[in-house]
């Protein structure tokens, strides 16, 4: 979750779509209206309520951040924020926390959902690092999620991601989130983090290898894996109408364990890290 822009995920279930030989007519032959006309009287509806169901909602947004110019940075640098969002129907987008990896969901029940996920990680360079440590490329990130539901107001999350490229360690996010909302109006958010890595990661970010260690005189250092940091994370959503909106966030982090002790953040850098970002939002419709 380290290092991710705040993303977000296009969860659409498969719902039948009208006929495209329908569509293409623009009209319905007069048996279907009769038959709709019934059902409407019958069960309140109208054809007009089933359209607004099929049509897709879309909420994007864009804005500034305030971000460490890597992990473990004791500097901030500004960064673009941008926001995505996609629901059918006319109820309220689905929750997301700001530092949710961009997901998919492919499984849906009983408050559980899984799927994929894919995260670009910042690199390092060497002005940054303040020191001559080695290039750190950045890392394309893909893996899984799954999530519960535990109530109306508390969702438990966990994502795990392989690196490809870059760090090419194995990272995880485990992740509580209460809510409290009414409906789009207003949305705040707020929960702790715990972060894990495998050695390679930990090594790539916090280690000092032989060569690095006579470049920047730093003592060497080879931290293993485990737990890297805990964090709290916030987020907010407020529409000033239908269609225009404010959403942020604030995130805190504090590096642990052997990343905290390596000596790239006590002699270099910092173990505590700070973001936060705001922005405006646009919410339309595409007709079905």
């Amino acid at each position: 979750m380290t290092g991710a822009l705040p993303r977000r995920r296009s969860n659409l279930p498969n719902v039948p779509r009208r006929s495209d030989l329908m569509a293409a007519r623009g009209k319905r032959p007069r048996y279907i209206q009769a038959v709709l006309g019934a059902a409407s009287i019958v069960t309140g509806s109208s054809p007009a309520v089933a359209q607004d169901e099929e049509n897709i909602r879309v909420r994007v947004g864009l804005g500034g951040q305030s971000v460490p110019k890597f992990i473990g940075a004791d500097r901030n640098e500004w960064a673009p924020l941008w926001d995505v969002a996609v629901k059918r129907g006319t109820g309220p987008f689905d929750f997301e926390a700001p530092d949710d990896s961009f997901d998919i969901t492919l499984v849906s029940m009983q408050g559980f959902s899984a799927g994929p996920v894919a995260n670009l990680q910042g690199g390092r360079t060497n002005s940054e690092a303040g020191a001559p440590l080695g290039k750190l490329p950045k890392t394309f990130e893909a893996g899984g999620f799954v999530q519960y539901q535990a109530s109306k107001s508390v969702r438990l999350r966990a994502e795990f991601r392989k690196g490809i490229g870059g760090h090419e360690g194995i990272v995880a996010g485990l992740g509580a989130d209460h809510v409290w909302r009414k409906g789009d109006r207003y949305l705040i958010s707020i929960g702790p983090r715990l972060l894990l890595a495998d050695a390679r990661f930990q090594r790539a970010w916090f280690g000092v290898d032989a060569a690095a260690s006579g470049a920047s005189g730093l003592k060497g250092y080879r931290p293993g894996g485990g737990p890297y940091a805990i964090a709290a994370t916030s987020g907010f959503n407020y529409q000033f109408s239908q269609a225009v909106g404010l959403f942020g966030f604030a995130r805190y982090e504090r590096l642990l364990g052997d990343a905290a002790k390596s000596p790239l953040v006590r002699q270099l850098g910092s173990s505590t890290q700070l973001s936060a970002g705001a922005g405006i939002s646009y919410t339309f419709d595409i007709e079905r």
